[in-house]
This record gives C-alpha cells, sequence and structure tokens, in this order.
C-alpha cells in the first residue's frame, strides 16, 4: 500500500514537472511559484507567461514581453490579489478552469468557463499574439485572456463594448488604477479618472461636441483594434498610427497610471520602449491627478501645487491634493471675503452657474450670492464667461488657457490678490508622490534616452504647428483685416474655413452667372475656387450686420461639421456684401428627386430620413452651440452621389437673429406648409419647431407628394393636405381599419417597401406634427427610433 501510495505521488510530481519544458499547461500540470524557470514561452519566444514577483513576497500571474528590459506586463490574472512567494501555483483543473491559488490552497483567481459547451480545456497555449488559450481536444479555444485586458491592448486583440483598460495604481503596484479607457453609452471610446472623490471624463476634449472631435456615436458595433502595422481603428471612428508604421514591431496601447493612453514601440536592440502616439498632449488636463483644489502646473513634466491659503493634504501623496488652511464658510455666518485671482488656472467641472456676455463684476456678485461657491472663472475670450464653482478639481495651468480662477476666502488670510507664480511642490521626497510624475517615469528604461527622445519630437512637432498656426494667421489677417476671436483661431484654421474675398468669389462664380437656387434668405451660385473645389456660393439677402459682428456669428457656424450637415468653408464679408460658401453637393435638392414627375425609391427614402434625423439630431444636442434650423423643408435637403441627405442653410436663422433675449424671434421665419404652429401663435420658438417640419418631410417621404399644399374637400372647403392625410389616418388607425397604410404610400413604390419602416415613419410623422409642441418627440429619440428598424428589408407586396 505504502508502495502504491509513492508511485501516484510521483507520477503527479512528474507530470508537474512537464511543464517547464512543454509549451503547454495539460489538465493536471501546474506552474510553481518557487520555481523561477516554471513558465509558459509562445512558440516564437516573444511573450512568457507565469509568476511576476516585485519586492520580498508578492507575486502577480502574469503575461510579459520576453525581450523587454524591465519584463513589461500586458495581462494580469490577481492584479488586486497577490500571492504568497511560497506555495503557489496555477493548474488547469479537472473541469477545464485555470486555477490560481495561494500558499494555503485558497483560490485567489479562476477562469470563466462556458457552460454551453459540453468539452473541457485540454490544455493552456501562449501564443505568439500574447494570448492565452484554453483549447479543448480538437483545439477549439474555450477561453482567452484577451477577452479580459488588464491595462494594455496587444495587436489583433479586439476591444468590445464589454472591455475596459485600467491603469495600475502606480509604477510597481500593480493594483486597479483610477484611470480607464472604455466604450461610453454614446458608443464613443473616452477617457475617464473615476476616483475616490469624482469621477470626471477629459478626452476627447470636452469643449467640442462628439463630431468635432473626429468621433461618430452613430454605431452600436462598438469594436476597436491595433493592427500589426501599428494603426488603430475604431467603430467610433477613432483613427490613430505610430509614427514607426510597419511590421516586425512589437506594440502595445497601455492605459498608464498617469492618466495618458500611449502607444508604445519596443527597441528590439536596447529592449527599451518609446512612445510612438499618446493621446494627451497636455498632461495637465489629465483629471484628477492632483487630488481637490491641486493645481497642475509643468515643470517641465506635470507637478502639483497648491493654491494660496492652501495647503498639501498628504506629502506622502500629492495625488490626495490640497486642504485649506481656513474654515469652511457656512450658510448661516456672513464674513468678510476676498477674490483672489490665478491667472490661466481653471478647474474643470462643477459649476453651479454659467452665464455668458456678462462682466467680472457681474460674476464675482453672482459667487457672493450663492454660499456653495468656492470660487469663479471667467474666461476673456472677448464674451465674458463666467463659471461659478462648487468645489475645485482637476485644477490645471495653461498658458493656452485665456482666463483666470478667483478663489474665494476670507479677507484673514494671508494670500495676495494676484497669484502671478505657482511654485511645484517637491514630489521626489516620497515614491508615492511620484504616482503623478513625468512621462519618463512608466518603464524602468533609460530616462536620457526617452526624455532625449520627447524633447526632440516635442520641440519638432510644436515648431511645424507654430510655423503652421502663424502662417495661417497671416493669410486670415491680411484678408480680414481685423482681429478674430481668440477662440476661434486655431480650430478656425485647422478646419479650413476661412474668410474670402469678394473679387475672388466673384471669378470664381464667373460674375454669378450659375444660379443652382434661391430662396428667402438668398441666391445659390455654383462657383470653382482656384484649388479646384466645387463650391456653392450663397449671396445672403437682407445682412447688414458690421464684419465683426458677422464674422463671430458665421464662426459659429464654421465650427459645426457633421456628414448630415453641408459643410460650409468660408464666407465674405465686404461693405454689404455677406456671401457663405459651402461644399457643392452633385444630386441637388430632395424635392427634385421626391415629387412627380421624378421618383426617389424606398431605399432612398428612409435613407434620406435617417440622415436628416442625424444632422437636426446633431444640432439640437450635441452642436457647440445650440441651433435651431428654422426652415426645415426638401429644398434644404440636399442629396450627395450616394443620396446621403445633407441640410442646407442650417444657422441661418442665427445670423439674421442678433438681439434676442431668448428663444423669442422678432419675425417668422420658415416656409408655409413646414411652419409650427408656435409661428402664428407668437410663442417661443425651440427645437420643436425643427420637429413639427421634420414630421412634414418625414410624411411627404411616404406619400411622395407635397402636403404642404391644399385640398378642396367635398364641402368645397379648403384646409390643407397634411391636417386632412393626419385627420383620415389617425381615424383609421382609432378604427382599427387595415387600409390606412395604403392611403398613406406613394402608389408609384408599386410595393417596394418595408412596412415596419413605413409604419414607423407615419407613426414619427404624425407625432412630430403634434399641434401641442410639449407632444412632439425629441429629434434625438425619432433617430433611434429609426435606428431601431433600419436593417429592416423591404417586400414587395
Amino acid at each position: 500500500m505504502k508502495y502504491r501510495a509513492f508511485s501516484v505521488s510521483f507520477l503527479c510530481l512528474l507530470c508537474f514537472a512537464t511543464a517547464k519544458t512543454l509549451g503547454s499547461l495539460k489538465r493536471g500540470s501546474s506552474l510553481s511559484v518557487e520555481d523561477d524557470s516554471d513558465f509558459l514561452t509562445s512558440p516564437d519566444k516573444s511573450f512568457t507567461c507565469g509568476f511576476h514577483g516585485v519586492g520580498t513576497n508578492a507575486y502577480w500571474f502574469s503575461i510579459w514581453f520576453t525581450s523587454s528590459k524591465d519584463r513589461t506586463i500586458v495581462w494580469m490574472a490577481n492584479r488586486d490579489k497577490p500571492v504568497n512567494g511560497l506555495g503557489s501555483r496555477v493548474y488547469l483543473s479537472r473541469d477545464g478552469s485555470m486555477v490560481l491559488t495561494d500558499v494555503d490552497g485558497a483560490i485567489i483567481w479562476k477562469s470563466s468557463t462556458n457552460s454551453s459547451t459540453s468539452t473541457v480545456a485540454e490544455r493552456a497555449e501562449l501564443l505568439d499574439s500574447g494570448n492565452l488559450v484554453l483549447k479543448d481536444p480538437s483545439g477549439k479555444i474555450l477561453w482567452q485572456s484577451f477577452d479580459f485586458p488588464t491595462d494594455t491592448l496587444l495587436p489583433n486583440q479586439r476591444f468590445r463594448k464589454t472591455n475596459k483598460l485600467i491603469s495600475n495604481l502606480g509604477r510597481g503596484d500593480f493594483g486597479t488604477g483610477y484611470f480607464s479607457f472604455y466604450f461610453d453609452n454614446d458608443n464613443v471610446l473616452k477617457l475617464m479618472y473615476d476616483g475616490p472623490d469624482i469621477s470626471s471624463l477629459y478626452w476627447p476634449d470636452l469643449d467640442y461636441s462628439v463630431f468635432q472631435n473626429g468621433r461618430n456615436a452613430y454605431n452600436s458595433s462598438r469594436v476597436a483594434v491595433l493592427d500589426e502595422l501599428g494603426s488603430f481603428s475604431s467603430s467610433d471612428e477613432l483613427q490613430f498610427s505610430a509614427f514607426d508604421m510597419g511590421l516586425r514591431v512589437k506594440r502595445r496601447l497601455s492605459m498608464d497610471y498617469d492618466g495618458n493612453l500611449r502607444l508604445y514601440s519596443l527597441n528590439s536592440s536596447t529592449g527599451l520602449w518609446i512612445i510612438t502616439w499618446q493621446a494627451m498632449v497636455e498632461l495637465c488636463k489629465v483629471h484628477g491627478i492632483c487630488g481637490q483644489n491641486g493645481i497642475c502646473i509643468y515643470t517641465p513634466g506635470p507637478k502639483c501645487s497648491c493654491p494660496p491659503g492652501y495647503e498639501v493634504a498628504d506629502p506622502s501623496n500629492l495625488n490626495l491634493g490640497c486642504k485649506r488652511k481656513f474654515k469652511k464658510r457656512t450658510c448661516s455666518k456672513s464674513q468678510e471675503e476676498k477674490f483672489v485671482q490665478i491667472p490661466q488656472v481653471d478647474f474643470y467641472g462643477f459649476d453651479l452657474n454659467f452665464s455668458n456676455t456678462v462682466s467680472i463684476d457681474d460674476c464675482r456678485q453672482l459667487c457672493l450670492g450663492d454660499c456653495r461657491c468656492e470660487a469663479f472663472s471667467y474666461r476673456l475670450n472677448g464674451e465674458g464667461r463666467c463659471y461659478t464653482k462648487s468645489a475645485l478639481f482637476n485644477g490645471y495651468k495653461s498658458p493656452d488657457f485665456v482666463g483666470s480662477i478667483y478663489l474665494r476666502m476670507p479677507v484673514s488670510v494671508e494670500a495676495p490678490l494676484l497669484v502671478t507664480r505657482l511654485n511645484a511642490l517637491d514630489s521626489c521626497k516620497s515614491t508615492e508622490a511620484q504616482k503623478m510624475g513625468s512621462a519618463s517615469m512608466y518603464d524602468n528604461t533609460s530616462k536620457r534616452v526617452r526624455w532625449a527622445y520627447l524633447y526632440w519630437f516635442a520641440t519638432a512637432a510644436g515648431a511645424v504647428e507654430i510655423l503652421f498656426i502663424l502662417s495661417g494667421w497671416w493669410l486670415l489677417f491680411r484678408r480680414h483685416g481685423a482681429r478674430a476671436p481668440i477662440e476661434d483661431g486655431y480650430h478656425v484654421i485647422s478646419s479650413q474655413f476661412r474668410m474670402f474675398r469678394y473679387a475672388e468669389l466673384k471669378k470664381a462664380t464667373k460674375t454669378f452667372k450659375e444660379e443652382l437656387g434661391r430662396g428667402a434668405s438668398g441666391a445659390v451660385f455654383k462657383g470653382v475656387l482656384e484649388d479646384e473645389r466645387v463650391v456653392a456660393v450663397k449671396k445672403l439677402a437682407d445682412i447688414y450686420q458690421g464684419e465683426d459682428v458677422f464674422w463671430a456669428e458665421v464662426s459659429i457656424i464654421g465650427k459645426i461639421n457633421h456628414m448630415n450637415l453641408v459643410r460650409i468653408w468660408g464666407f465674405c464679408s465686404e461693405d454689404k456684401h455677406r456671401l457663405l460658401v459651402s461644399e457643392f453637393i452633385e444630386n441637388g435638392s430632395l424635392d427634385k428627386h421626391l415629387f412627380p414627375p421624378n421618383f426617389l425609391g424606398w431605399q432612398e427614402r428612409f435613407k434620406v430620413a435617417i440622415g436628416v434625423a442625424k444632422g437636426l439630431a446633431y444640432l439640437h444636442h450635441e452642436c457647440l452651440e445650440w441651433v435651431i434650423h428654422c426652415d426645415v423643408k426638401p429644398e434644404n435637403i440636399l442629396l450627395d452621389s450616394n443620396f446621403e441627405a445633407k441640410i442646407a442653410d442650417f444657422g441661418l436663422a442665427k445670423l439674421t437673429q442678433r438681439g434676442s433675449q431668448s428663444s423669442m424671434f422678432s419675425k417668422v421665419r420658415g416656409t408655409k406648409g413646414y411652419m409650427a404652429p408656435e409661428w402664428a401663435l407668437n410663442l417661443p420658438i425651440t427645437a420643436k419647431v425643427d420637429v413639427y417640419s421634420y414630421g412634414v418631410v418625414i410624411l411627404e417621404l411616404v406619400k411622395g407628394i407635397r402636403l404642404s399644399n391644399w385640398a378642396l374637400e367635398d364641402s368645397e372647403e379648403q384646409e390643407a393636405e397634411l391636417t386632412r392625410c393626419v385627420r383620415i389616418v389617425k381615424r383609421k388607425i382609432q378604427c382599427g381599419e387595415d387600409s390606412w397604410m395604403e392611403d398613406m404610400l406613394d402608389p408609384r413604390l408599386k410595393g417596394q417597401f418595408s412596412r415596419k419602416q413605413a409604419e414607423k415613419m407615419v407613426e414619427i410623422g404624425i407625432s412630430c406634427v403634434e399641434e401641442d409642441r410639449s407632444r412632439r418627440p425629441t429629434m434625438d429619440s425619432v433617430l433611434q427610433d429609426l435606428l431601431e428598424c433600419e436593417g429592416e428589408s423591404y417586400v414587395h407586396l
């Protein structure tokens, strides 16, 4: 009996030992923390999987780059629960799960199993891609580490809506950190700080909409991938590439513990990493790195500082921010107070109030009148923007910020009224304090090499950008002759939006020879610019604003960019000439294709309905400036070569409406038949007037005729075709008659349509033209309803 027990024990030990020499871990085998040679290696030796130790007795089951100098980890099973250096092991259990146990046998981590499959994993393998997989006897992958990323994405590793890259806590601290990279609910990839005190998004740029940041929220796949060439692409249209693009380079995309997302390339000869792309150029704009009341400044790397009247909360960890040296005010007690100005400093978020075009004194009074107000931010961008703050987080100092923060504190606190310089706190005394240090601290690489590279790259990039901006401003000033608002400068130039000379447009249009169309807002002419771009030039009627006023208004339109809006390239403002230059749309307006004798197929009609909904939803809900179109009609819906709808003439209502204090307009706008009842009733004008107009258009798409025309009833009384049509359909639906669809549909379709799509369009159209605007849907909800039935196929009835 003893001999048999000894034999079984010996065979088990022999089985465990085979993991050292094989490229796979078979069921019943294990890897031990006590043997430094006990690990799995990918066939090409690029990746190693085993126990990674830090300190004296903390180990993590991980995957790392074999040839990197510091064994850079790309995946970790137990990042928040390190195991003991004695007796801990990982093994493939009888049920096919990979199990990590501590010295006492407690299960620290276990791979998830797929209950829908009857097979169990037979072996674990580490692939050349860095993917740890569990395979069944036939070689089918049952589980893979690529589905559970930690802080790093590898080439060809799909990043989906259920995944997140979450940073480590700090250098050498592999615990789950506060910064994450993920798909948000609007389908856009974002960076977020989720700390003990606040949660705050900080990338892409929060001052601009999804589309102005080059993203697209209208996708449902939520998937991204980094390819082997070093190019990253995502379903939200985020794209970037390593500057050393090419094959045979080891790369990784990592969410670093300082809050920046970086793409790295491995130097195979030195084993050191080089940054080849990064999301944040200004690290101080990463949220949360200096804690509450702290201010991030560059010296030249990002470091934390406390404002006057505040001191470090914890000298060993600057991420915990700063605390007051004075008692916090109470609403029940009044005290003499002052405001300390710190130029070029702002604290993002926690706005109690936002006011536009106000004086600094008015802004100060807003803060004093609210006991919750800790400070106010006043931006010197020509408009006087005031933000009162209930808390001070995400503080940063930047030479690009044209404003100041004004801190509220008792008069008794010793602090100058104007602080011209902030001193960075010394973080060299504490390892923990270095967590928010410079970009050179992410790896145990040569700091001298890294900084040399960064300085060279930053200097070169900065020089190119400065030359680009200066040349753009020179061209702008030469044509404009006046200084544009500071906040518009770079984005206007980078978007190619510019000012044209009248003589230049006169030449481009051959003295306004070929007229494309004419409306209440002016006539449109075809033109060809010197760079051979074909454009549409609109001569605006009744626009007599001064140049500076017109520039300020039209620059807002120039910032608006969406695939379903006609792109505005620039404007002209000379004497009384006011012109807008936009892209030329090949197929002209919708009315020329939809109404008899012309004909538009069902697929194109539904595509137009969605495109117009997208454009209006962007104007109403996502645009930098809230824009009401006020004249949505088929003539203002243009179709490109792919019959993609593009809304024209958006923003004209804003251009012609100066001096309005609210949503009230001084005169009626729009086109008869598409105008909401609010215009006639002299009610405040809101985005719901566009919803009404859209309702008319979408019903016309179904019906195929003008619903703005008048119909003659049997009683010889006239009523609008729209009113008659909606009234009849509503009655038939209420009575349960099935023929209402046939009454609504364009007979020229001859049954070639999607019934589900048609029903949805009619339902939306009727709800949009409700007289009571509160019962009309928003364009955002309209769009979501249409997208839900976008994939429906049409059939012949």
